[in-house]
């Protein structure tokens, strides 16, 4: 496991994610249910979450040894929460500061920690495995690159994008937000141009075809190089 020399904060440059993704939980612009964070049907939708979690979980579990998991982007952890069972540290990553605080309160386990970070800026926490579902589908290319740049200090990357049916020009670039690329019939692929992330190997842990041809939710498990 490669480790950074410094975990915690790094120079901030002003990118408006965070304000962003802020608005998206104060405006419920992905819904609402009864808590006071929401993170959308894409994290409560069984249909969606139920493959992937059966998938992740089996992945987890083939170790001897648990991982140290580092959920980049938890947001409001209906997910993470019945991950961290599987791992020796669960380290969950937010951009939003309420939303973090909100989850130190609700969810409480030896081996969970909450953090917020902003995954463009901040050094990422060290771990054998990140997990990021539907969370760079949100951000611009630039954003992402930075991103993508700090992914190589893990094993193991479980990557979840929300991409169109069949064919698509990937990585069509867009403003960071609550938006993706399907509005222009486009998803990520971080394996090919502009990022051309280095791998050693891959497999599709998940591939979720949502209904009225509103795209595909597919999930990769990328061993790094």
């Amino acid at each position: 496991m490669t480790t950074h020399k410094n975990e915690g904060k790094m120079l901030k440059k002003p990118w408006p994610t965070k304000a962003a993704m802020e608005q998206v939980y104060t405006m419920k612009l992905w819904g609402e249910n009864n808590t006071s964070f929401y993170s959308g049907e894409g994290s409560h939708d069984t249909h969606i979450i139920t493959p992937y979690l059966d998938a992740v979980t089996a992945f987890l579990t083939s170790f001897k040894k648990p991982l140290v998991i580092c959920d980049l982007g938890c947001g409001d952890f209906n997910i993470g929460k019945n991950l961290v069972s599987y791992s020796k540290k669960y380290i969950a990553v937010d951009i939003v500061e309420p939303l973090i605080a909100y989850n130190k309160i609700q969810f409480k386990a030896d081996n969970l920690d909450f953090k917020c970070l902003d995954l463009a800026t901040d050094n990422l926490p060290q771990g054998d495995c990140a997990i990021l579902r539907q969370v760079l589908q949100h951000l611009s290319n630039t954003e992402v690159q930075n991103i993508v740049n700090k992914l190589s200090s893990y094993k193991y990357l479980i990557i979840t994008e929300h991409v169109p049916n069949g064919n698509f020009i990937p990585n069509e670039d867009i403003i960071s937000g609550q938006g993706t690329r399907l509005k222009k019939q486009s998803g990520l692929d971080l394996l090919v141009s502009p990022f051309n992330f280095k791998i050693k190997s891959k497999k599709r842990l998940s591939h979720i075809e949502l209904e009225n041809n509103k795209g595909v939710i597919l999930t990769m498990l990328y061993e790094v190089l």
